[in-house]
């Protein structure tokens, strides 16, 4: 069956590569009045699928078109970036999974959290994991009251803590449940700087390597001008949040800026092993987790399985619109931003469009 895959990619690709009408169509369609715009990418592992394009505009007022080099947040996405640094710095001995949080994060920060929290239990592998049983600062209406009355507010992680711990209870025992929490990893991105001794953006690059794999246009933002004039308007209901200060989705949880050509060529690096310097380590990030009360999400550290057109994928999506997406079946590679968040499932419906197409 796979050998047949190969052998219809190879037909495929010597039209697609040659002028993408297929795809393009397929995007185009998915453009309508709440949908200005939308990016996408696909590469296959040996290469024989590779086309990137984009339909619809970067804006909806000045009605540029978009093209597939402009760069966008990626939201959530960022998480499996923060979650491989984190497993870079166990692969350094700087730390170990079954640390405690407590002991590589602030004494203000631990402080906040033992108002909550049960310190001395949670580990860096069930912030990882989601299961610390942190409640999720995004969650309280306090939260998003803020950002659309005042969208310019700046935002610090210590700040974005406090919130979770004043508005929220915890979600249940350390190790217990599977609970989707930002909280977590703002204070996995707090980490990451502790050890680089630089700022999250410097940070990841440096642990990744992101620059060796010529990721030029993955910054976060307001640390490159170029990535920073690139950036399109996504929209959450209708309502235009370009000018929304990133720093309500910044130290970990989100930050990023890319493109879906380069969350493609991260998605591919991180599954051909070059971004860890042991195999093993992929295996560890990708390890399945279960739970007495099943999660509403399969869950590992950084990346969840979702099931495409009956087939497994590693995935994560991020809150405007953008999903990567990596199916071991067929080794191929997928990215799409939406230009606002897509709804109806937890899959992007242009994904499931292509592979129909295939």
């Amino acid at each position: 069956m796979k050998k047949l895959w190969l052998i219809i990619g190879l037909i495929l690709s010597l039209s697609f590569r040659g002028n993408g009408q297929g795809f393009q169509e397929i995007l185009e369609g998915e453009i309508q009045d709440n949908m200005p715009g939308i990016s996408f990418s696909i590469l296959s592992e040996d290469g024989k699928i590779s086309w990137s394009g984009a339909a619809g505009l970067t804006d909806k007022e000045t009605k540029k078109p978009l093209s597939s080099e402009h760069t966008f947040r990626i939201a959530s996405v960022t998480k499996t970036f923060v979650a491989a640094s984190i497993l870079r710095l166990m692969e350094m001995d700087s730390l170990q999974l079954e640390d405690l949080l407590a002991s590589h994060i602030s004494e203000e920060h631990t402080r906040i959290l033992s108002e909550d929290y049960p310190m001395n239990q949670i580990t860096i592998r069930q912030v990882l994991r989601h299961a610390a049983g942190f409640f999720d600062h995004t969650n309280a209406p306090e939260f998003f009251d803020t950002v659309l009355k005042d969208p310019k507010h700046e935002w610090t992680r210590t700040e974005q803590i406090q919130l979770g711990v004043e508005k929220g209870e915890p979600i249940g025992p350390p190790g217990e449940q599977f609970s989707y929490s930002d909280t977590g990893y703002i204070l996995l991105g707090e980490i990451i700087e502790k050890y680089t001794q630089k700022d999250l953006d410097e940070g990841i690059k440096v642990l990744l390597g992101l620059e060796k794999l010529q990721l030029f246009r993955t910054d976060f933002e307001r640390k490159d001008p170029t990535t920073d004039s690139l950036r399109i308007h996504q929209y959450l209901q209708g309502m235009d949040t370009y000018g929304f200060s990133p720093t309500m989705d910044y130290y970990g949880g989100g930050g990023f800026l890319s493109t879906t050509p380069e969350l493609i060529a991260f998605f591919k690096a991180l599954f051909n092993n070059q971004i860890f310097d042991n195999p093993k380590t992929l295996e560890i990030m990708l390890e399945p987790v279960e739970y007495e009360k099943p999660a509403r999400m399969d869950y590992q550290m950084g990346m969840y399985r979702v099931k495409i057109n009956g087939m497994m994928a590693y995935t994560h999506t991020g809150f405007w619109g953008t999903q990567v997406l990596y199916i071991p079946e067929k080794d191929l590679y997928m990215a799409a931003n939406y230009s606002q968040v897509w709804r109806g499932g937890a899959v992007a419906p242009v994904f499931s469009k292509i592979l129909d197409a295939l």
